[in-house]
């Protein structure tokens, strides 16, 4: 194996590593209660698509753990199935987590875009041209990140289940930070529980109309119980 290779595939598992134990971290906060959401930010939810069918894995995965210890005879096929199942059923609960943790945030001088723990992509006011509500259906629902070309320069979807539903014209190509490195966009579509109060409310900052002042429900992620 070269160099290069042993390179890659060691930077594939320190990734998988650290999203493993963001997952977990992610779950604590769930259990707790502590959102990753600063006193002086507004966060917008976009879990609500997924959720009923992550929950519907999660009872499944539930489900097959018993299952797994009656069904087995075999002790150490049964121990490997069980740690297998257990190792499953958290891996599914902390992606869940995640999604309710670290929300979308307006704060006085960015849009944070987010997704999980994996994804962070802060926007200033000022880079922002408009903003609309626009519900579009992507090539892949398995993908999370999913860049495609206009005149304009690159959209870069962050999809929710395949779909975006908010979309960001930048005054100029930026670049941002993602899972596999730095990329130039010139446009950002990503989900939103309500898009039309969050487009209502991004508008408000885009002319600086916003007071300033932050509720404690505008502090929740909306999705969240």
């Amino acid at each position: 194996m070269s160099e290069v290779s042993v390179m890659t595939a060691f930077s594939l598992l320190r990734r998988a590593v650290m999203f493993e134990l963001r997952l977990y971290r992610s779950l604590f906060r769930w259990v707790t209660r502590r959102p990753d959401v600063a006193g002086d930010v507004e966060a917008f939810g976009y879990a609500q698509l997924v959720t009923p069918v992550m929950w519907l894995w999660i009872f499944a995965s539930a489900v097959e753990v018993p299952l797994v210890h009656v069904l087995i005879p075999w002790d150490t096929v049964r121990i490997i199935a069980l740690a297998l199942s257990v190792w499953g059923l958290l891996w599914m609960v902390g992606l869940l987590a995640s999604l309710n943790v670290y929300p979308h945030l307006f704060s006085p001088t960015a849009l944070r875009v987010r997704h999980g723990s994996s994804v962070d992509i802060a926007l200033p006011w000022h880079a922002i041209a408009t903003i609309t509500a626009e519900r579009r259906e992507l090539p892949s629902s398995a993908r999370t990140l999913q860049p495609r070309e206009t005149e304009r320069g690159t959209d870069l979807a962050v999809a929710v289940s395949g779909q975006v539903n908010v979309h960001a014209v930048l005054r100029r190509p930026t670049s941002v930070p993602t899972p596999k490195g730095d990329m130039v966009i010139a446009e950002l579509s990503f989900l939103v529980d309500e898009p039309r109060d969050f487009v209502r409310r991004a508008r408000q900052h885009l002319t600086g109309e916003v007071s300033g002042e932050v509720t404690g429900r505008d502090r929740r992620p909306q999705g969240q119980g």
